[in-house]
């Protein structure tokens, strides 16, 4: 299994023809993320669960957020303009950068950055849990 970014708000870096994420993997990061919250991994929330399960599988707190607005019936939306039909413009993405206008280089610095980042507070986590045992 690859490292997962410890920063809450980050987004996996799973490639596109990763294995699939297994409930396995989902309880991992859960546990993993209840022992950066300074709690026993047996302590994991319903919060640190479906976290897990957003980063693993890529889902984003906005893909999230566009469901539940999906769920809404259409005309119960506040429409700001109700007589624009407006038009859907193409997103042009180039080859080399993210959605986020990032190119390469930037995208694989940050991973790194993130990588060392998840690891470090890791094994703070760790450290600390042996501390509390040891003490």
């Amino acid at each position: 299994m690859q490292p997962i970014p410890s920063d809450k708000n980050s987004q996996p870096e799973r490639a596109p023809e990763a294995e699939p994420v297994t409930r396995e993997d989902v309880h991992v990061r859960a546990r993993e993320l209840a022992l950066i919250d300074g709690r026993t991994p047996q302590d994991v929330t319903r919060a640190e669960y479906e976290q897990a399960k957003r980063e693993l599988t890529g889902e984003s707190d906005l893909d999230r957020q566009e469901a539940v607005l999906d769920e809404i019936p259409e005309e119960k939306r506040a429409d700001p303009e109700p007589d624009s039909t407006g038009i859907q413009v193409p997103e042009q993405i180039c080859d080399d950068e993210d959605e986020e206008g990032r190119s390469e280089s930037e995208q694989l610095a940050e991973n790194g950055v993130e990588k060392a980042e998840h690891e470090q507070v890791l094994q703070a986590a760790i450290e600390a849990a042996r501390s509390r045992k040891k003490g």
